[in-house]
């Protein structure tokens, strides 16, 4: 079988894909990932055929590029919503282009991300099969609310028509441009609504996530997509550091930018107290010469490697690293700033792996070490371990394949 991958997004949006496109060739089949050019290392390391999307979303997450302020300033859902639409909107047609012609001939193509309706669009234009893929869970359900709003803010009878009204709120800003391109580029008629009935894949723990038992058969939890572990040997200085001491504290926002790096840097310092930390600066630009001498700067490390090595995860809620952060068997703190990392700091907490979550925009260092200081303490480290022994049974590559596959042959 000969499936196309496309979606868009940051590095955490792209590397579970990769893992699957991995699986999908070490089974015999053909895979090629479309995607940022700036987030195809993985993919590159992992020797999948890859082609670049139009676009640079890490420019566009720099300050004062349209998603960074969405995390600088309260906007809500809606401005959420309006910035991403902003994104794929520019490059739509482009995108719509380069997935049609990346998938002539193919059995399927897996949709993701912000290229998601590109990629529904794109199958319909060529008559093939298409299986949504997600690391959010959208499919409406009774048992939580749509993961773009706060947790707390929606009465649990409200928790389906959330969802219903949110997925409609993104097809609204997604429609004008979408319909654009199917007529431009593919020759289709416009779509009123968006998609529903397709094959909907979950890159998700059912630890963190249960099945909810309202969903449809064409939705399906797999468990955490995670990339083959790569031929890495750690920095010297790094072993050294990890063997000088005792476990770390690691500090880390992924793709997150555009904040206060100096107000942040201060108080994670202040919150610390001097505690031993691995500090990862990631796409924040944060000067790294200004932290003290008990910070060590890690670059590009898998989570896998590093994460047991450590007593706990500072984090920003983002879905990869929250279920990496988990199945290594250590307990959260969750630093949330934007979209869904709200959900999963609220899963989290439910699990007992994460003490309340403290917001980036009213990060203080009181805030901070006070939740620091129950995640060390020995009733969480306890939680944690057991919630990570029952992720580490799960192998959500292996269902995610098996699933496609059944999909695609019928």
């Amino acid at each position: 079988m000969r499936f196309v991958v496309v979606t868009y997004g940051t590095e955490g949006d792209t590397r579970p894909l990769a893992a699957l496109c991995r699986a999908l060739l070490d089974s015999g089949h053909d895979a090629r990932l479309l995607a940022d050019r700036g987030t195809l290392a993985t993919a590159q390391s992992l020797a999948i055929p890859t082609t670049p999307l139009a676009g640079d979303i890490k420019g566009i997450l720099q300050p004062g590029g349209s998603l960074s302020n969405v995390i600088t300033t309260s906007t809500g859902f809606s401005g959420m919503a309006n910035a991403l639409a902003r994104i794929a909107n520019a490059n739509t047609e482009a995108w719509m282009r380069e997935v049609v012609a990346a998938a002539d001939g193919c059995d399927a193509i897996i949709a993701s991300g912000l290229a998601a309706f590109v990629g529904l669009s794109a199958a319909e234009c060529l008559r093939v099969q298409v299986i949504g893929a997600g690391l959010i869970p959208i499919t409406p359900t009774e048992a939580f609310p749509s993961p773009f709003l706060p947790p707390t803010l929606v009465p649990r009878f409200l928790n389906r028509a959330s969802h219903r009204l949110v997925n409609a709120l993104l097809w609204r800003a997604f429609r004008k441009a979408t319909n654009a391109a199917r007529a431009k580029v593919c020759g289709l008629a416009p779509r009123r609504e968006g998609w529903s009935s397709h094959p909907m894949l979950y890159g998700i723990s059912p630890t963190l996530v249960p099945r909810p038992g309202d969903w449809p058969d064409n939705a399906h939890v797999c468990g955490q997509w995670i990339p083959p572990s790569p031929d890495w040997s750690p920095p010297g200085a790094l072993t050294d550091f990890l063997a000088a001491g005792e476990a770390p504290i690691y500090i880390g926002f992924g793709s997150m930018a555009g904040f206060d790096e100096g107000r942040v840097r201060k108080e994670l310092v202040a919150a610390v107290a001097g505690r031993r930390v691995l500090f990862y600066p990631g796409w924040s630009g944060m000067d790294a010469s200004e932290l003290p001498p008990h910070f060590f700067v890690v670059g590009d490390t898998p989570h896998s490697w590093l994460f047991p090595r450590t007593s706990l995860v500072v984090h920003h809620g983002g879905s990869g690293t929250t279920h990496s952060a988990t199945r290594a068997g250590v307990p959260s703190v969750v630093v949330p700033f934007v979209g869904d990392q709200h959900f999963w700091a609220d899963r989290l907490g439910h699990l007992g792996v994460a003490p309340e979550a403290v917001g980036i925009k009213d990060l203080r260092a009181r805030d901070l070490a006070r939740s620091i200081d129950l995640a060390e303490r020995e009733p969480m480290r306890s939680r944690a371990r057991e919630v990570g022994e029952r992720m580490r049974a799960e192998n959500g590559i292996a269902t995610g394949t098996a699933a496609m596959e059944q999909i695609v042959a019928g």
